[in-house]
């Protein structure tokens, strides 16, 4: 006979009845310990003003057999919820999270400002951006069976994506161990079954030059399908993005990239180096990853960005040129129009 059958059979059912109900009140976070036992659970809950008995607590997790179940964290527990519900929130682990999201096309500076700027770790004593770099570029670089190890940083493998992570042991280190956890469950898939001839790396380093340059995401696949064909006949990516990356740089519809920068030797520079560069140069999203997967079979060997964000298409330099002049004449255009109005 259960303990709370013996009870009922007892004369105690309106007592039981009872304490089962809320206790009211207001919303409380209360941090219980690891190691913490049943009973220093329940006496807690009780002198914090969340369950009405400590007693009653201990009858319910042992007729539910949660004794060696319950979970440590920290919780926002509510007194307007009956004891089963506060005992089923602290054995299902339902801890206070935080939540952050990191866009595609990020790379890995620009994760790491961010948490910075938006003081995710406030319990971080005195947190830097080189904290989180440390842990994703050089030789103290976090490390995953499935990650080559030829390669000095983890750019391309931070999976851009919304988290929630326990507000209990927030630091860069479970960041980035979520981020890369993200990769694999998300983007490890679409590589193995893609069969690309490509590299891992390879694989996302071309990944994340589409995704820098693709703004409208039906364009993906077609970005995809002339890096793939120029990567065939051999001719230089030629990707401003690869430039940008290399050197720091950020290019605007103001500032465009100059001559002698897209000149600058780097392995990363696709002006002056052919092929791939040596790692990828932001985070790509699952729809680069498809594009790369999946990339349009086309014979086009150039795009030229309009201004609102779409490209012409071209399969000759001459008609590359003319793309060229013709996005600077709209461009012209829109400035006069937009100095008139």
């Amino acid at each position: 006979m259960g303990l709370v059958a013996a009870l009922v059979s007892a004369g105690g059912w309106l007592w039981w009845k009872d304490i089962l109900k809320p206790i009211g009140g207001e919303a409380t976070v209360v941090l219980i310990p690891k190691g913490s036992g049943t009973i220093a659970t329940g006496n807690l809950l009780a002198k914090k003003g969340i369950i009405r008995s400590a007693d009653a607590w201990r009858l319910l997790i042992a007729q539910k057999n949660w004794d060696k179940a319950l979970q440590a964290g920290t919780y926002r527990l509510d007194p307007n919820q009956s004891l089963e519900e506060i005992a089923t929130q602290i054995h299902e682990g339902k801890v206070l999270t935080d939540r952050f999201t990191i866009p595609e096309g990020w790379n890995l500076r620009q994760i790491a400002a961010y948490f910075e700027q938006t003081g995710y770790f406030p319990e971080a004593v005195n947190y830097t951006p080189e904290q989180f770099l440390a842990l994703t570029i050089g030789p103290e670089r976090l490390q995953r069976s499935w990650i080559p190890k030829n390669i000095d940083r983890l750019e391309g493998f931070l999976f851009p994506d919304t988290y929630e992570l326990p507000q209990d042991g927030l630091t860069p280190k479970a960041v980035v161990n979520a981020m890369l956890d993200r990769y694999k469950q998300v983007a490890l898939p679409i590589y193995k079954e893609s069969g690309s001839k490509f590299s891992l790396v390879e694989f996302t380093t071309l990944a994340s030059i589409v995704e820098k340059e693709a703004a409208v995401p039906e364009e993906r696949p077609l970005i995809s399908g002339v890096f793939m064909h120029r990567l065939t006949k051999e001719i230089p990516l030629g990707s401003d993005p690869t430039v940008e990356y290399a050197f720091n740089l950020k290019q605007t519809a103001e500032k465009n990239l100059t001559y002698a920068q897209v000149r600058q030797k780097s392995p990363y520079n696709t002006y002056v180096t052919a092929g791939l560069p040596p790692t990828p140069i932001a985070s790509p999203g699952k729809a680069s990853l498809e594009a790369v997967a999946k990339p349009e079979n086309t014979d086009y060997l150039y795009f030229m960005a309009r201004y609102n964000g779409t490209h012409i298409f071209s399969r000759t330099n001459a008609e590359h040129e003319q793309a060229k002049k013709l996005v600077r004449s709209g461009q012209q255009t829109a400035k006069k129009e937009a100095l008139v109005n």
